[in-house]
């Protein structure tokens, strides 16, 4: 019998600390270019934007903490509603 390869498991603290927020827009490309427009591509790099799911026209997003505060702003300057932001996805559905 062959025996599987074992998985390598991240530390808690090496990964990478996210917070998740509920996006009052239907369309992902339109947040994409609002967070290049106002922080740079390497902004957008360093904030680690990734689109998790569209959630009854709106977008659940997650962004590093410690880019948390760039990206509101450039949705904000974009006209862009944020609702909530949360440290869990389980915390956008209360």
């Amino acid at each position: 019998m062959e025996k599987k390869p074992k998985k390598l498991k991240l530390r808690p603290s090496a990964k990478d600390n996210r917070r998740y927020l509920l996006i009052n827009e239907k369309d992902n490309k339109k947040i994409e270019k609002a967070i290049l427009d106002y922080i740079g591509t390497l902004g957008f790099a360093k904030s680690a934007y990734m689109n998790i799911k569209l959630d009854n026209g709106k977008i659940i997003g997650a962004v590093k903490r410690e880019e948390l505060e760039k990206v509101k702003a450039s949705l904000a300057l974009a006209g862009i509603k944020v609702e909530k932001i949360s440290g869990t996805l389980a915390g956008l559905k209360r």
